[in-house]
C-alpha cells in the first residue's frame, strides 16, 4: 500500500470538507498556472525531439504539399546515450559512519541493510529512469515510502514518478525539498479505481458531483458523450447539469495528493546523558511508548514543530487528510542543472541547433533533387514524336534520346541553381554546436579519425567527463538526499526484529546469507540495534560489477606479468568463469592455502591444547625438584652450623652449596625455556583460532 488509509481521528463537517477540497484545488491551481503547464508544454517537446519526433505537424504538410523533404538527423539520441552511460559505469556506493552515539559495527550493519533494500527495490535501473527523466525532461522524481504488501512490519520501498505528475512548491529556491512548503501528485484514475482504493462512499459522492454537473471545472472531471456512433472525446465543465438529453459518461477524474508542512504538537525522546532527541513514532500508543522510555531510560518531551499534512482530493471530496507517518516529503527530485528555483536538462538547450541542422539537410536535399530535373528550353514545334507534355513528364529518365525536326533549335537544358556557397558549412555548424553545448566529444561518442592516438582519445575522453560534472554532482546530491531519507525510515520502522538477506560482494554468485537486525537476548541486550545512534551518509562511486571485475582481472593478470605474485586463485575470481568460485576454491586446496575446516581447527586445537599440558606437568615436576633442593641445602646448612669447629665439614658444605646452586640455576633456565615455550603455544593457539575464525567468516559471505 502507498500509505495508510485509516480514517482521520475527527471527521470533517461537508462544510469543513467542501472548504477543505476547495482549498486544495486552488493551491493545485496556483502551482500549475504558475510554470507548471509550460514545463510540461516543454518537457513533452523535449521528450519527442530525444525519440525523433522533430518536426511539427503543421511544418510537415505545408513541406509535403510543397514537394519538399522534411529530415531528421537526430543526433540529440547518441548524445544523450553517452551521458546515459556514463552514469551507467558510476554505480552509488553508499556507506554510513557513526556519529553520536553510534558505532561502527551497527554503521556497517546499516551499510548491508541498504544494500539489501537498493538491491530489493532494484534501485540501479530506478535510478537510470530517474537520470534519463532528468536529462530529457529536466526533472527526475524518486518516491519512498513503507509498503506493507510483502512483509507486515513494511519495507521500504523506492519507485520512480512520472516528472509530468508532480508539481513542486512555486516558491521553492532551493534543491533540498525540505526547504520546500509543498508539493502535489496529480493523475488521473476511473471511478472503479477511486473506489477500489478509497472506498464505494467515496466513489458515490463523486458520481453524484458528475451526475448534477456541480464540478469544479474542465480540470477536474473528464466527460465523453455517450451518443450511438460518436467516439470524439469532450472535456467538459459544468456543462448540461442534470440534462438528460446531453446524458454524460465520467470519464475519469483528477486526483490530488498534496503534502504540507503545517504545525504540530509532537513527542520526543530525549536521552538525560547525551542529550540526543528522536521523534516517537506517530502510531505508537501511550503504554508502548511509556514502555519504551522504561526500558531506555529515556525521558519524554513535547513541543510544536512542522509536520507533513497530507491531504488527498478528488474535485470537492477529500479522500483522505491525515498527518503523514514520514518526517519529510516521500519525494526526492533530481534536476541535472538547478539556478535559483529554476531546474533545466540537457534536451533543452540542444532543441534549437537540432531544429537548424533538420531545416539544413532538408534544404540541402531539396536542392539536389532540383538539379536532376531542372527542366528545359523548347522551341514551339520542334520536337519530332513527342510534345512538349512528353519530355516534361520523361524528360529526367536516365537513355532518354530526344528528336527534333531539321533546322529548328533544339532542346536545351535549363542551367540547374546551384547550391548557396557556405549552406554545407552551417549544417557542420549545426552538428557542432549541439556538441559543445552538450559537452560530448567525438573521443566519447567513439568517433574519432583513425589517425589519432589512443593516448589523445583518452585524454579527449577525460576532458568530456569533466564538461558532464555538474549533472553527475547534482546526481550524487540527489543519492544523499535519498540515502539520508532511507536511513531515518529504517531508524523509524525497522524497530522490530527481523532477518535481512545480505548478498555476499565478493561473491555474487553464493546464496543470500541471513542478517538478524534488532535481535532481543535473553539477558534483555539487542543486537545489531538500529534505532539508536545517529550516523552520517559518505556518497561514493563504484565501477559496474562486469567493468569492475574486467578491471581488476586485467590489472591482476599486468602485475604477474611483471612479477608481483599474485595468487592464482584471486585472479580465477576477477575472471567471467561460471563456476569460478569452486574452481578457486579447487585451486586453494591444491595450493594448500585454503583456510582450514572446522574439524581441522578443533584438532589443531586439541594439539595445541595437549601441548599446553604436557609442557605444564614438566614445570612442575621441575618446581618440585627445585624445592627439594632448597629444603635439601637448609638441611645441610643447619647440619653445618652444628659442627663449625671441623674445616673439613666446612668445606664439604660450601662444595655442597655451589652444586645446589648450579642445579637449581640450570632447573630455573629449563623452567624459564619450557614457560617461554608455553606462552609462545598459547599465544599461536589465539592466532590460530582467530585466523581459523576469520577464515570461515569470510567463506560463510557477509
Amino acid at each position: 500500500m502507498a500509505y495508510t488509509t485509516k480514517k482521520p481521528k475527527k471527521k470533517l463537517s461537508k462544510g469543513e470538507e467542501l472548504t477543505l477540497a476547495k482549498t486544495q484545488f486552488s493551491a493545485y491551481v496556483r502551482a500549475r498556472d504558475h510554470g507548471h503547464e509550460d514545463y510540461i508544454h516543454m518537457a513533452k517537446k523535449c521528450d519527442a525531439y530525444y525519440r525523433g519526433e522533430q518536426w511539427d505537424e503543421f511544418d510537415m504538410q505545408q513541406l509535403d504539399d510543397q514537394g519538399r523533404p522534411a529530415l531528421t538527423i537526430n543526433t540529440i539520441l547518441p548524445t544523450v546515450n553517452a551521458v546515459l552511460a556514463e552514469q551507467s559505469t558510476k554505480k552509488a556506493d553508499i556507506q554510513f559512519k557513526p556519529r553520536g552515539g553510534g558505532n561502527q559495527e551497527i554503521a556497517d550493519v546499516l551499510t548491508k541493510v541498504y544494500a539489501q533494500i537498493a538491491d530489493n527495490n532494484k534501485l540501479d535501473w530506478i535510478e537510470a529512469q530517474i537520470f534519463s527523466d532528468g536529462l530529457i525532461q529536466d526533472r527526475g522524481y524518486f518516491d519512498v515510502r513503507v509498503d506493507f504488501d510483502d512483509h507486515v512490519n513494511g519495507e521500504i520501498r523506492i519507485e520512480a514518478k512520472d516528472p509530468l505528475d508532480i508539481l513542486i512548491d512555486p516558491d521553492a529556491k532551493h534543491y533540498d525539498p525540505r526547504t520546500w512548503n509543498e508539493i502535489f501528485e496529480t493523475k488521473w484514475m476511473s471511478i472503479d479505481e477511486i473506489e477500489e482504493t478509497y472506498g464505494q462512499s467515496k466513489a458515490d459522492k463523486l458520481r453524484m458531483l458528475a451526475e448534477t454537473g456541480t464540478t469544479l471545472g474542465a480540470d477536474s472531471m473528464e466527460f465523453e458523450e455517450s451518443r450511438y456512433g460518436d467516439t470524439d472525446e469532450y472535456n467538459y465543465g459544468q456543462q448540461y447539469p442534470g440534462d438528460p438529453e446531453n446524458a454524460r459518461m465520467l470519464r475519469s477524474i483528477r486526483v490530488i495528493e498534496r503534502q504540507y508542512y503545517k504545525l504540530d504538537d509532537c513527542m520526543y525522546y530525549v536521552d538525560p546523558v547525551t542529550g540526543d532527541k528522536r521523534k516517537i513514532p506517530n502510531a505508537w500508543g501511550k503504554k508502548k511508548r511509556e514502555q519504551f522510555a522504561d526500558d531506555y531510560g529515556l525521558d519524554i518531551i513535547s513541543k510544536k514543530m512542522r509536520r507533513v499534512r497530507w491531504t488527498v482530493t478528488a474535485d470537492t471530496v477529500v479522500l483522505f487528510d491525515d498527518y503523514s507517518p514520514y518526517d519529510h516529503f516521500t519525494i526526492v527530485p533530481y534536476f541535472p542543472y538547478f539556478r535559483r528555483g529554476k531546474p533545466f536538462g540537457m534536451v533543452r538547450n540542444l532543441l534549437s541547433p537540432q531544429e537548424q541542422l533538420n531545416k539544413i539537410t532538408s534544404q540541402e536535399l531539396h536542392i539536389v533533387n532540383t538539379t536532376a530535373n531542372s527542366g528545359w528550353i523548347v522551341e514551339s514545334g520542334s520536337l519530332s514524336g513527342m510534345t512538349a507534355d512528353d519530355l516534361e513528364e520523361h524528360g529526367a529518365e536516365t537513355g532518354l534520346v530526344l528528336e527534333f525536326n531539321r533546322g529548328s533549335t533544339p532542346p536545351g537544358k535549363i542551367p540547374p541553381n546551384q547550391i548557396p556557397t557556405g549552406l554545407d558549412r552551417l549544417g557542420q555548424k549545426a552538428a557542432r554546436n549541439i556538441k559543445e553545448i552538450s559537452g560530448i566529444t567525438d573521443a566519447m561518442l567513439g568517433l574519432d579519425s583513425p589517425e589519432v592516438s589512443g593516448v589523445a582519445i583518452k585524454a579527449k575522453q577525460g576532458r568530456g567527463s569533466l564538461l558532464l560534472q555538474v549533472p553527475l554532482d547534482n546526481l550524487a546530491k540527489t543519492r544523499q538526499y535519498l540515502a539520508e531519507k532511507v536511513l531515518q525510515m529504517i531508524q523509524t520502522y525497522y524497530t522490530e526484529e527481523r532477518i535481512i538477506q545480505i548478498t555476499d560482494e565478493s561473491d555474487p554468485y553464493k546464496p543470500r546469507q541471513k542478517l538478524k537486525v534488532n535481535q532481543m537476548t535473553p539477558e534483555g541486550m539487542v543486537i545489531n540495534d538500529l534505532t539508536i545512534g545517529e550516523y552520517d551518509v559518505v556518497v561514493g562511486t563504484a565501477p559496474a560489477r562486469d567493468n569492475f571485475d574486467e578491471m581488476q582481472f586485467a590489472e591482476a593478470i599486468e602485475l604477474r606479468s611483471v612479477g608481483v605474485p599474485i595468487p592464482n586463485d584471486m585472479i580465477v575470481e576477477y575472471s567471467h568463469l561460471s563456476r569460478k568460485a569452486d574452481i578457486a576454491e579447487r585451486i586453494r586446496q591444491m595450493e594448500g592455502t585454503a583456510p582450514p575446516s572446522e574439524q581441522q581447527i578443533q584438532l589443531q586445537q586439541f594439539q595445541m591444547e595437549s601441548q599446553i599440558r604436557s609442557t605444564q606437568l614438566e614445570i612442575a615436576k621441575l618446581e618440585a625438584e627445585v624445592t627439594n633442593l632448597q629444603t635439601s641445602a637448609e638441611l645441610n646448612m643447619a647440619k653445618a652450623q652444628n659442627e663449625q669447629n671441623n674445616p673439613q665439614l666446612k668445606v664439604a658444605e660450601l662444595q655442597s652449596k655451589i652444586q645446589t646452586k648450579r642445579e637449581e640455576l640450570g632447573l630455573r633456565e629449563k623452567l624459564s625455556e619450557l614457560t617461554n615455550q608455553m606462552r609462545k603455544d598459547q599465544s599461536d593457539t589465539a592466532a590460530a583460532a582467530k585466523m581459523a575464525a576469520a577464515a570461515m567468516k569470510t567463506t560463510g559471505g557477509n
